[in-house]
């Protein structure tokens, strides 16, 4: 579909916002993904803007309790998970102007107000704020035929007041048929198992409150919506019964776009939007998606994942990486959580279960003993082995005090003071100050060495995205290599890449390789790990433990 790279109101893409009520953390970032992978199969261009009303500038320094994991973009952008979602069903790269903060929004409206650029108005949410906002979504989308823009959060929050607002505007200066909202709310069961209707009420009633009817009413439920359930929502939140939606709870992530195509939800946003004529035609869109999320799997690979925080979305992308590797070769993975700090106690029988251990990126001290006790249980017992980051780093570290002798080799994030300082920071570290998105960020290219395991996996290069402060430590790794450790990638003299020649599968590396991994384009080294998985017949899996 043609489109005019314009940032004004009037011509230009078509706009989707997708808004949640009752409860955060229902989905709506799936169910706009999933929209637009649908999108995508019928030949449109779709790209997608996360807005995130924290106050924080990005997502870099928060705690992966807090938000989850922190997801990192080809330029560097520290954002939202949820970017990683809108990548992995789009199959597109997004940009940090993809993630809205209000963070971001005030810090910018302040330094152009400190500079001058208001010529002594009074600076204010509105319009300033929102004028902002509106600004960003509408760069964000120029050149593209749709643009989902999420909402996070809930309405009704007060941090979320702005953003409703400039949505409120927005739709005053576009087109009617150039801008869509979709409102998903939770349908929650009453204990006589009847559907309740009456929290979308009040969500879409708050949503009316301040200006917003919402074209589409999106129920997320356990099954899906009956027909007097439908009924129901379009007589009280006043949108036609054909407008109201099942999102229902499916087994994997990866069917929600099967289970919204069947609804008719891509259907309808087409018709709305104006849009349904220039798709393709329904035999000529791509099934590459359906095919790949409903192909036979037959088997199990079990892959234990040490880490320090114990919640799935810590680790998003590594999850759905080993996913997309099990995809690719036919077999479910059965990711086996171990507790690093645990490991020792209660949890060290899972690492001996599984065909093969990930330990992930993180930082500070907590869990790091552990770490470097999984990469030895690893190496010691040709154990597949996957290191990612801090993972790479441990994998050094534990190389250099077991095989090199250096007993008290550390990081100095760790140990300040060690006498053998294996893994230090980055020289372009020392004299910084601030913590937020001053790390070694984005995508940078490696260069591999030939007849390593890493070229028969990446070729002669790769670019992959990076997060981090500390690096090998130039002055050891000679002496590493003598003792057999091989840097197979790097980046003149930074060490991007190492492995064991002499392992079934031994390989970490600085960068983190599942921010690339998509469904259909599997990340190389996960399917290394799962090709040396499933050819160590010696080791048991857990389904033979429990037998």
């Amino acid at each position: 579909m043609p489109t005019t790279p314009d940032t004004g109101p009037g011509e230009g893409p078509k706009f989707v916002f997708v808004t949640g009520g009752v409860m955060s953390g229902l989905g709506k970032g799936i169910t706009a993904a999933s929209t637009g992978r649908l999108l995508a199969n019928a030949g449109f261009d779709v790209t997608a803007v996360k807005i995130d009303p924290y106050l924080n500038v990005d997502a870099g320094t928060m705690n992966p309790y807090q938000h989850g994991e922190v997801y990192v973009l080809n330029d560097g952008g520290e954002v939202d998970l949820d970017l990683g979602n809108y990548e992995r069903f789009l199959d597109a790269d997004m940009s940090f102007d993809q993630n809205i903060t209000t963070g971001k929004l005030y810090k910018n409206v302040i330094e152009k107000e400190r500079s001058g650029d208001y010529l002594g108005k009074t600076v204010q949410i509105i319009p300033h704020i929102t004028d902002d906002i509106k600004r960003r979504v509408r760069e964000a989308a120029a050149g593209h035929d749709v643009c989902l823009i999420e909402v996070g959060g809930t309405v009704g929050d007060i941090e979320g007041g702005p953003y409703y607002e400039a949505i409120r505007q927005f739709s005053h200066e576009e087109d009617d048929e150039d801008v869509l909202l979709a409102h998903v709310t939770l349908v929650p069961y009453s204990k006589n198992g009847e559907q309740k209707t009456k929290p979308t009420q009040h969500s879409v009633k708050e949503l009316r409150s301040i200006g917003l009817q919402p074209d589409i009413v999106v129920g997320r439920c356990e099954d899906e919506l009956d027909p007097e359930t439908k009924e129901k929502i379009a007589l009280f939140c006043d949108v036609p019964e054909d407008a109201v939606f099942s999102n229902p709870d499916v087994e994997d992530i990866y069917h929600v776009p099967l289970m919204v195509e069947g609804e008719g939800l891509d259907k309808y946003v087409m018709d709305e939007l104006g849009i349904e004529g220039e798709a393709l035609p329904t035999d000529e869109r791509t099934s590459q998606w359906r095919d790949l999320v409903t192909r036979e799997q037959s088997g199990t690979v079990t892959i234990a994942l040490v880490g320090k925080y114990a919640l799935e979305d810590a680790y998003l992308s590594i999850h759905e990486a080993l996913k997309h590797a099990g995809l690719e070769h036919g077999v479910e993975v059965d990711v086996l959580w171990v507790d690093a700090e645990e490991m020792a106690n209660t949890h060290v029988q899972r690492l001996k279960e599984a065909d093969g251990v990930v330990v992930p990126g993180g930082f500070g001290t907590r869990g790091t003993t552990e770490k470097i006790a999984a990469a030895r249980y690893a190496r010691e017992n040709d154990v597949p082995f996957l290191g990612l980051c801090l993972g790479f780093q441990m994998a050094v570290i534990e190389y250099a005090r077991n095989v090199c002798g250096l007993d008290d080799a550390h990081s100095t994030e760790m140990e300040p003071e060690t006498a053998n300082p294996v893994i230090g920071l980055l020289p372009e570290q020392y004299d910084i100050e601030d913590l937020g998105g001053t790390m070694r960020l984005g995508a940078h290219e490696t260069d591999i060495e030939p007849e390593t395991l890493a070229a028969d996996l990446y070729g002669e290069s790769c670019t992959e995205r990076h997060r981090h402060r500390y690096e090998v430590n130039p002055e050891y790794i000679d002496r590493l290599e003598d003792a057999g450790l091989q840097f197979s990638g790097r980046a003149n003299n930074r060490m991007e890449i190492l492995e064991l020649p002499d392992h079934p599968f031994f390989f970490g590396t600085q960068f983190h390789p599942e921010f690339r991994s998509r469904p259909g384009r599997a990340s190389p080294p996960f399917v290394g790990l799962l090709d040396a998985a499933m050819e160590d017949d010696d080791h048991q899996t857990i389904d033979e433990v429990e037998a």
